[in-house]
């Protein structure tokens, strides 16, 4: 079973978004209202616009049109070091290999396009326990566990 970065377990693979669920709005439509908890970013947009309401929100969904589009990791990590707490989802083209890097940019849930084999989730997550560089998943960098 895959774990989330509060160290609950993720659901397999297959179904990590569950349907029913608070529907996320857009930027522009959550700037506008004060009641919603939910919100999509879609990579063109501006994380840090959700800096002064990150206390409401309880899921935040990055858009991932095509793998090759990274921006939805800075948004990400934007958002973690601004504080944000609670749920922080990668949707759209997200790949087996891409995981890994995600979880340490502070996704703890996936909603991929294609279902994921999740064997090869648990194996991309834990291929290398140690990281040489910080993040914004608060892992202790190797060469900080060697030196002190």
């Amino acid at each position: 079973m895959v774990e989330r970065a509060d160290n609950q377990s993720l659901p397999q693979a297959e179904g990590w978004h569950t349907d029913g669920e608070e529907p996320c709005v857009t930027l522009d439509a959550f700037l506008s209202q004060s009641n919603a908890t939910a919100v999509r970013l879609e990579p063109d947009e501006d994380a840090r616009a959700l800096i002064p309401h990150l206390d409401r929100l309880t899921l935040i969904e990055i858009a991932f049109p095509k793998f090759r589009d990274g921006r939805g990791y800075s948004s990400a990590r934007i958002l973690r070091e601004a504080g944000y707490a609670g749920e922080l989802r990668a949707q759209g083209d997200v790949l087996v290999d891409q995981i890994a890097y995600m979880k340490r940019c502070g996704f703890d849930s996936f909603a991929p396009e294609k279902p994921l084999n999740n064997a090869d989730v648990e194996a991309a997550l834990s291929r290398w326990p140690e990281h040489y560089q910080t993040a914004a998943d608060g892992a202790v960098p190797i060469w900080k566990l060697r030196h002190g």
